[in-house]
């Protein structure tokens, strides 16, 4: 199948990726440009995972203040070398999850990092809201760990439904950027403060 070079330019200024992986891309798919920008995601999420233990000793921090002056982001985000940190994809990617941090207010990076006392609270809730149902026990069971989910993926940064694009996670934005820029990046801490907020 011959693919022509704007096919690939367009696929590459889409998905960011490398014009021969684009082209390798679409020659699978069949020259289909949404399973080509699949198998590319795929291709990113395997490369990610073989540079996921490797140390992350750089990076930026990065502050964003939202227009108006009463929302601002302290953000750290950590690379393998300077030179990934310094690169415009790596200071573009910190400046989106900043103002994602901002528009979307998470309580921590990782489902990990949740404060205990706060997991433990909406547990409660949803097990008191489960009772009152009157289903059986595994049933309530079930309705518990699917409110649980809810609440990480509602609350925690890296399973937020990325405001940029909706159908992926931060997390799956920052795992693109590790397979397009080949070093492992991980989002180390931020903290929003909200004029007023406590």
């Amino acid at each position: 199948m011959e693919i022509s070079a704007e096919r690939v330019k367009s696929l590459r200024e889409r998905t960011g990726a490398g014009m021969m992986d684009c082209k390798k891309a679409l020659v699978a798919s069949g020259g289909d440009d949404e399973k080509a920008i699949e198998h590319l995601r795929k291709l990113g999420l395997a490369t990610a995972e073989k540079k996921k233990d490797r140390a992350t000793n750089d990076g930026l921090v990065f502050s964003y203040i939202h227009p108006g002056g009463r929302l601002g982001v302290l953000l750290e985000v950590n690379c393998e070398t300077d030179f990934v940190a310094r690169t415009e994809d790596f200071q573009t990617l910190v400046k989106d999850v900043a103002m994602h941090i901002a528009a979307s207010n998470p309580v921590a990076v990782r489902r990990e990092d949740v404060d205990a006392g706060l997991v433990d609270r909406e547990k409660k809730i949803y097990e008191a809201q489960a009772k009152e149902s009157g289903k059986p026990p595994q049933v309530m069971e079930k309705i518990v760990t699917g409110r649980m989910e809810k609440f990480f993926k509602e609350n925690v940064l890296l399973e937020q439904a990325f405001i940029k694009d909706p159908d992926r996670t931060v997390g799956d934005v920052v795992q693109a950027a590790v397979g397009k820029l080949g070093e492992n990046i991980t989002v180390r801490r931020f903290a929003r403060f909200g004029l007023g907020e406590g």
